[in-house]
C-alpha cells in the first residue's frame, strides 16, 4: 500500500518536473535506492515512465504527451528560457511563433514589448498577447487542433508564406543527438518549416527534457537556427556541432 502511494507521488513529480532521480527520491522518501529503483521499474513496466540513467522521465515515442501535462513539465526552466529569448527581440519586430508550451512562455515574456507584429498558429499565444495592446496579432488560418489549440494544414502554410519575419521563435517535441529538431504532426512540421524559410533569424526554444525525448518527424536541424535557448549545458559533441554550424547556444540555467 505504501509502495503504491509512493509510486503515485513519484509519477506526479515526474509529470511536474519532467524527470525524477533515484538519489533524489531516496532522500525525499527516506528509503534505499534499491526501493526507488523497484518503484521506477514498476512504473516503467506499466508504461507510465521511461527509465534513464540515474532516474526516469515521462515517456515519449510516436504519440505526444497530453498538452496539459506538457504545460506542467519544467515550468521554471521554460520561464528562464523565455525570459532570455524575449530579451533578444527588440520592440517593433515581426515575429512568428509556433505551437508549444515553451513558445507560450515566450509570449508571456513579451507582454511588455511595444509595437510587435506577431503571426502565430497557436490560439493560446494569441490569447496571451491580447493583453499587450500595442502588439498586432495575426492568426494563421487553417484547421483547429483541439488538443492544444494549434492551427495546422495547407491553409496555414500558404498564409505563413505571405510574410517575411524578423524572427521565428520555434519549439519542438524533441531534439535528436545529431541536432535534428523532431515533432509528431506532419502538418505542424510543414508550418514550422515554412516559417524557417520566411525568417531572417530562427530562434529555437527547448528545455533539457527535449534532448531526452523522441519523435518521428524532422522539422529542421539546429544548423538552420541562429540561436538555441535552453536551460542546461549541451552534450560536448552536440555543442561542437553547434560551434561548427555557427549556432549560438544560450543557457538560461547554468546550474543544470
Amino acid at each position: 500500500m505504501v509502495s503504491n502511494f509512493r509510486q503515485k507521488e513519484i509519477l506526479e513529480l515526474a509529470r511536474k518536473d519532467g524527470k525524477v532521480t533515484v538519489d533524489g527520491l531516496a532522500e525525499l522518501y527516506d528509503v534505499t535506492v534499491q526501493t526507488i529503483r523497484r518503484d521506477l521499474s514498476d512504473l516503467a513496466d506499466s508504461g507510465r515512465l521511461d527509465r534513464v540513467h540515474g532516474g526516469a522521465v515521462v515517456p515519449s515515442g510516436v504519440v505526444n504527451i497530453v498538452y496539459e501535462e506538457r504545460r506542467r513539465l519544467n515550468e521554471a526552466g521554460k520561464k528562464a528560457i523565455a525570459t532570455r529569448c524575449a530579451q533578444t527581440i527588440p520592440d517593433g519586430a515581426s515575429v512568428f511563433m509556433n505551437i508549444g508550451t515553451t513558445t507560450e512562455a515566450v509570449a508571456h515574456a513579451l507582454l511588455d514589448h511595444e509595437n510587435l507584429l506577431v503571426v502565430t498558429n497557436n490560439l493560446n499565444i494569441a490569447n496571451i498577447l491580447a493583453a499587450n495592446h500595442s502588439c498586432e496579432i495575426i492568426l494563421a488560418g487553417g484547421v483547429l487542433r483541439r488538443s492544444d489549440n494549434g492551427i495546422v494544414g495547407g491553409l496555414t502554410v500558404e498564409m505563413v508564406k505571405q510574410f517575411k519575419f524578423d524572427y521565428s521563435v520555434l519549439g519542438c517535441s524533441a531534439i535528436d543527438a545529431d541536432g535534428d529538431l523532431l515533432d509528431f504532426d506532419g502538418q505542424e512540421v510543414m508550418v514550422s518549416g515554412t516559417a524557417i524559410q520566411r525568417s531572417r533569424q530562427v530562434m529555437i526554444v527547448a528545455d533539457h527534457l527535449k534532448f531526452q525525448r523522441k519523435a518521428p518527424l524532422t522539422i529542421c536541424s539546429l544548423a538552420d537556427a541562429k540561436v538555441l535557448f535552453t536551460d542546461c549545458t549541451l552534450p560536448a559533441d552536440l555543442m561542437e556541432r553547434c560551434d561548427t554550424w555557427g549556432t549560438e547556444v544560450v543557457t538560461a540555467s547554468p546550474e543544470c
